[in-house]
């Protein structure tokens, strides 16, 4: 089932046929997956604890990690959430729909399983067309569709219907639609703020995305705080995550061709990610090399198709160039950290051998 692809302009009567159908569906208590601006999500009925019980079960998510739900604009968010505070609204105003998810106290007659058993639920409105128009479609735009990414659970993730299709296969018995969008624009998941402490905590930034911690702060008025100890699960959130099959190391840029040169030195097969134009990405002896753009935003829209590639190298390790430490790159960095997070220690084995 397609929607909105690349290349060709869709016949629009084929997309809202796609549309409606998916919406269906999803109201049938079935799974689809679908384009958001961020990634592709595997969506059900956020209010179907069965529904949502078959993804967990189709990417093999514990489940008390919680899932995002995704809302159309014109939802009643009192229905989501026990309170909607100024704070909320203002950056509701500022940044939905967009690459933002909001934590707040979940309303008692949403079921648990949505939350990982918590009391807050992640909120969010997507800048997708296909999104929008599924959201709008589904239970008359009030219904939330909770929406993790469309992957198996820790692997990297899916900016295209594609990498959809190649991750759980073209028919997969727990999926019962694909919806294709194109490519993501973002390329890498929300930023997600805490705002159900904000008595006791404030705003706190439990995963960075697009969006800054400096530019929630500007609407808010007041910083945004580092995730602490008693913040709540979020998706997206533990140390290893986004991970591809092949191990992954990240190098200084200023040791990145030594270390390619020891690696070839003793015939290991290499894949390598890098952003700089050094005489790194000609180095002899690499499975693969693929260069991405000097800038933040532009590598984080290619960062996860690029990894799926290099996935499929045939290499024993990946080289990725680390990324400045700038406070743009702050999202990227956070998605490699925990990409690489599994593979400690393999670099220094390999060098050591």
């Amino acid at each position: 089932m397609s929607a909105a692809t690349g290349g060709a302009v869709p016949d629009p009567g084929v997309v809202s046929a796609a549309i409606a159908a998916a919406a269906r569906l999803l109201e049938q208590g079935q799974l689809v997956a679908f384009p958001t601006e961020t990634v592709y999500g595997l969506g059900a009925d956020a209010e179907n604890p069965v529904a949502v019980a078959r993804i967990f079960e189709a990417k093999g998510r514990p489940s008390d990690h919680p899932l995002i739900v995704h809302l159309a604009p014109e939802a009643a968010l009192d229905h989501w959430a026990r309170e909607v505070p100024a704070e909320a609204q203002r950056l509701i105003a500022a940044f939905w729909p967009g690459p933002l998810t909001l934590i707040l106290k979940r309303a008692p007659g949403i079921p648990g399983a949505v939350s990982g058993g918590q009391d807050t639920i992640g909120l969010r409105s997507p800048a997708h067309p296909v999104a929008l128009a599924l959201l709008r479609a589904f239970k008359g735009g009030q219904g939330g569709i909770a929406g993790p990414s469309a992957n198996r659970f820790g692997h990297v993730s899916p900016t295209t219907a594609a990498h959809v299709r190649a991750e759980f296969g073209d028919a997969h018995p727990g999926i019962a639609a694909i919806l294709e969008g194109g490519q993501s624009e973002v390329g890498i998941e929300s930023t997600i703020v805490d705002l159900s402490r904000l008595d006791t905590a404030g705003p706190v930034l439990l995963r960075p995305g697009r969006l800054s911690s400096a530019q929630l702060a500007q609407v808010l008025g007041r910083p945004v705080l580092a995730a602490d100890r008693a913040a709540p699960k979020a998706s997206g959130t533990l140390d290893a995550h986004y991970a591809p099959a092949t191990s992954l190391a990240l190098v200084p840029s200023t040791q990145l061709e030594g270390v390619l040169r020891q690696l070839a030195a003793r015939g290991r097969r290499v894949a390598l990610m890098h952003y700089s134009m050094g005489a790194a990405a000609a180095l002899p002896a690499l499975s693969r090399a693929i260069a991405l753009p000097a800038e933040a935003a532009a590598y984080a829209h290619d960062l996860y198709a690029s990894l799926r590639l290099l996935d499929q190298a045939a290499a024993e390790l990946i080289v990725v160039e680390t990324p400045p430490a700038d406070v743009e790159w702050e999202a990227v960095n956070d998605r490699l950290r925990r990409s690489a997070f599994d593979s400690t220690g393999v670099l220094a084995r390999m060098l050591a051998a």
